[in-house]
């Protein structure tokens, strides 16, 4: 007979319940899956870094413009995708950043909102600070329902603003604004917001930073309007988190992890617009085979659902890369043109 333990703190609590359950292999995955789309986040950052400088100092040939950066212009990548139905053609000003975004749309569809938890950098730092306060404080705060539900709100709220300034454009706008100089250097704008922040957005920055910590995704539960929109696709995915209820022990293992507050073991399927296909549940599950993943009359392991993720993303980027729709065609000389003229009143940021 073992020795009682002791009290231990939240947070080693929280990661055992990840490490020594049937379902732990899900975690475990989803983290080598995390950690490898954010070193491909690195690399492309210091090749871009690389890219702006020389265009900075005017020396040619430019090293290798990296066009997954596109991945972080999702709007544009939107506006990229109406452009494309009003012309019949991708443009050639950002088409990773369209190719991108429909990859995206598509694990959504296929996978729920697992770009969020997967893939996505900013879901990553989000999930590092959470554990940071529990590290901290041993908890999160949680907003109150009639609280929460507005909140929650916020996000769709930003992504209706945007979905009405992009279609109000109509197709003539929509092409000018995309082939304008401004959005030529988009990409490099967004580099050196960050590179170069001001005041106000690094203390934005850190005021989101700070919630995070306290609260469990912050910015993603309630501002982010990308994952507004994947989780609207997300409904028509056919793969949900399935509970056997005759085999649940009734723990609310699955309802104090789950990072999107959903009531796991209450349901028989998590259909919610919330869920980003963590899998968490799954992997602090004490009763094996009771929560299971996939299509209706079918369980993924979670190894499948990590290689439909993955394989979705390599597919497209394979797929757009052979059909010449990721690279754009805009000559080094005229980046440097833009560099030269990036202090111009037309290339400057809406809060600089």
């Amino acid at each position: 007979m073992s020795a009682p333990r002791g009290k231990i703190h939240p947070l080693l609590g929280w990661l055992e319940g990840r490490v020594r359950t049937p379902g732990a292999r899900s975690y475990r995955i989803r983290v080598l899956v995390q950690v490898g789309f954010a070193l491909l986040c690195l690399v492309l950052g210091v090749a871009f870094a690389r890219f702006v400088g020389a265009a900075q100092r005017g020396t040619l040939p430019l090293p290798e413009r990296p066009p997954g950066v596109e991945g972080f212009l999702p709007i544009s990548g939107l506006m990229g995708l109406l452009d494309a139905f009003y012309q019949g053609t991708l443009n050639r000003v950002h088409p990773a950043a369209t190719v991108l975004f429909v990859i995206f749309v598509l694990i959504a569809i296929v996978a729920r909102k697992a770009f969020c938890s997967w893939i996505c950098p900013v879901g990553l730092i989000s999930e590092a600070l959470a554990r940071l306060g529990r590290l901290l404080f041993g908890r999160l705060l949680r907003a109150p329902r009639w609280l929460d539900i507005p909140l929650r709100s916020l996000k769709y709220l930003l992504l209706g603003f945007f979905l009405w300034a992009i279609f109000v454009m109509g197709p003539d706008g929509l092409r000018a604004f995309i082939t304008s100089d401004y959005n030529q250097v988009a990409d490099v704008k967004m580099y050196l917001f960050f590179a170069e922040i001001s005041r106000t957005g690094a203390i934005v920055l850190v005021v989101l930073a700070l919630l995070s910590v306290v609260v469990q995704g912050a910015w993603c539960r309630y501002l982010c309007p990308y994952g507004a929109l994947l989780g609207i696709f997300s409904w028509l995915s056919p793969v949900k988190v399935r509970r056997r209820a005759e085999t649940c022990t009734d723990c609310k293992a699955c309802d104090n992890v789950c990072m999107a507050h959903l009531p796991v073991s209450r349901l028989p399927a998590v259909s919610s617009a919330e869920c980003t296909g963590c899998l968490d549940c799954l992997a602090v599950c004490p009763a094996a085979g009771t929560l299971t993943v996939g299509p209706p009359h079918q369980r993924w392991r979670p190894l499948t659902f990590a290689a439909v993720v993955v394989g979705l993303f390599l597919a497209g980027y394979v797929l757009a890369n052979a059909a010449g729709w990721w690279a754009n065609d805009i000559p080094d000389q005229r980046y440097i043109e833009h560099m030269r003229r990036l202090d111009d009143p037309l290339y400057s940021h809406p809060g600089r």
